[in-house]
């Protein structure tokens, strides 16, 4: 009888037209906003929440999931066709996705992307709609030592994304983490590198310093003629853009563990897709037989990041519709939106309103197949972006830099910490140093300052803390393993050189 009555609650959604309509509406905004840098998924559900106070209740759910699938999966959009990543978490895919563009594959990375982005959309949905309330209690016995471990952890895939040189990716890396120190300290409440200027008593936000490190240095070497020259002669190749199913069983392994890695870390609140797919690639690039062609185009470092980073969606809704705790920013966006509809998440939601749970589990599932098949129809226009000439697209591209960082606060202080980031992401650029690692460093230095010091006063100062928690010791384990793996192939690499160099 329980499992009719949630059938029927399915069908109910399944045959309403407007339910359907403003599903398709909210997820083509997300892909817009996420596609266009510095407008996010967080800005477009917010905007959304006041128009859909006078809707009924499924239809403004489904909107807002819709603009929430469609904005993390929109980042791949401007990543791919411009190394400019349209979101925080869209970061990883530039790694990849770029290079397939510039060997003229940007159609075939774009259905990638997509696909990805529905395999792990799809699998966190799974999670959501079978275990969440399971899931959701083991996510808060995470304490300080657990988050500290975690951003340990993630830094430690700096070694990942460092490129040729590690040595200037750990430099690009704590570059990140300096710039992280901006602001008002987290426990004591002192003030650190604010250089008497009250606008950085907040810290450097991470949506302009993204936009400053990839954006202006990607203009400005787009106004160079070498870049000119490069990006008018590719060639554009529209013939197989949808990966098929004989590819996509090649790369299942890689799918499966990303959404996995994804929905896990969305699960965890306070993390977010970025740190899932920095995570994901990683273990792609590990797992995979030719990690080598990682960062020079290969479609797995596109698959990882974009299946984790849409595995967050439905990973962040476990603690936020089980215990009232948002997953991620949107997610705190989400929580007001479902307030002023008069719902409060928790235990109770489950109970007393059964038919607003499955409602949302099936507009989320219906988002995301409207996502993968909006960008599969969407592929062929979206490329001629790279037809345009740089002269008219570079002034654009500056015009949405400059409105991305001042629309996030407000702030034209966001705007020159987007230009003075973007001229130094220039000359680190020159002196081939990497942006990933800033960027990782910029989102976890807060998370690993804080709770290990949270950690400690909580301790008195002992630091067995940290190894005396299994899911703590399990992640510092993790870190310890990869930094010894990353010595010995450094070590084998130089001594295989150093060969090479006496035989010739």
């Amino acid at each position: 009888m329980e499992a009719a009555s949630y059938f029927s609650m399915v069908m109910q959604v399944l045959t309403d037209p407007m339910a359907l309509l403003w599903t398709f509406v909210g997820t083509f905004m997300g892909l817009v906003f996420g596609s266009l840098p510095g407008l996010t998924a967080t800005m477009g559900v917010a905007l959304l929440v006041p128009i859909t106070y006078t809707f009924p209740t499924i239809h403004a759910l489904g909107m807002m999931l819709g603009v929430y699938v469609g904005g993390i999966a929109g980042g791949a959009v401007a990543a791919v066709l411009l190394n400019i990543p349209g979101t925080p978490s869209a970061v990883v895919t530039t790694i990849d996705g770029y290079p397939m563009a510039q060997k003229g594959q940007a159609a075939k990375a774009l259905g990638w992307a997509a696909t990805a982005s529905f395999f792990g959309g799809f699998v966190s949905w799974l999670v959501l709609a079978t275990v969440a309330p399971q899931v959701a209690k083991v996510a808060l016995s995470f304490g300080p030592p657990e988050y500290a471990a975690l951003a340990l952890f993630g830094l430690m895939i700096i070694a990942s994304v460092s490129g040729k040189s590690l040595i200037k990716g750990v430099i690009s890396g704590l570059i990140g983490v300096w710039l992280s120190l901006f602001g008002v300290d987290p426990i004591m409440g002192d003030l650190r590198f604010t250089f008497g200027n009250v606008n950085l008593m907040s810290g450097i936000a991470v949506m302009p310093a993204l936009i400053g490190f990839y954006a202006i240095p990607q203009i400005l070497r787009g106004l160079s003629e070498e870049q000119t020259t490069e990006m008018t002669t590719t060639t554009l190749n529209l013939s197989g853009f949808i990966p098929s199913l004989k590819e996509v069983w090649r790369h299942k392994f890689n799918v499966v563990r990303s959404s996995v890695i994804g929905t896990i870390i969305g699960i965890i609140p306070a993390t977010g897709g970025n740190i899932a797919a920095f995570l994901a690639y990683d273990q792609a690039k590990r797992f995979s037989k030719r990690p080598e062609e990682y960062g020079k185009g290969h479609p797995g470092g596109v698959i990882a990041s974009e299946a984790a980073n849409n595995g967050v969606t439905g990973g962040a809704l476990i603690p936020l519709l089980t215990l009232g705790i948002p997953g991620d920013s949107v997610t705190a966006v989400l929580l007001g939106g479902l307030m002023i509809h008069g719902l409060q998440p928790g235990p109770q939601l489950f109970t007393k309103t059964p038919h607003i749970i499955m409602g949302i589990f099936t507009t989320l599932l219906i988002a995301n197949i409207f996502m993968w098949l909006i960008q599969l129809v969407g592929i062929k226009f979206f490329v001629r972006i790279l037809k345009v000439p740089n002269y008219f697209l570079a002034p654009m591209l500056v015009i949405l830099a400059v409105v991305g960082s001042y629309a996030l606060r407000n702030s034209l202080f966001d705007v020159w910490i987007t230009l003075l980031l973007g001229l130094f992401g220039y000359l680190m650029l020159r002196g081939g140093f990497p942006m990933a690692p800033t960027v990782l460093g910029l989102v976890l230095g807060p998370m690993l300052e804080s709770e290990i010091r949270r950690s400690l006063i909580l301790s008195a100062g002992d630091w067995s803390v940290f190894f005396v928690r299994p899911i703590s010791v399990l992640f510092i384990g993790l870190s310890l393993l990869i930094a010894l793996t990353v010595a010995v192939k450094s070590f084998k690499k130089g001594k295989k050189a150093e060969q090479v160099g006496v035989s010739v």
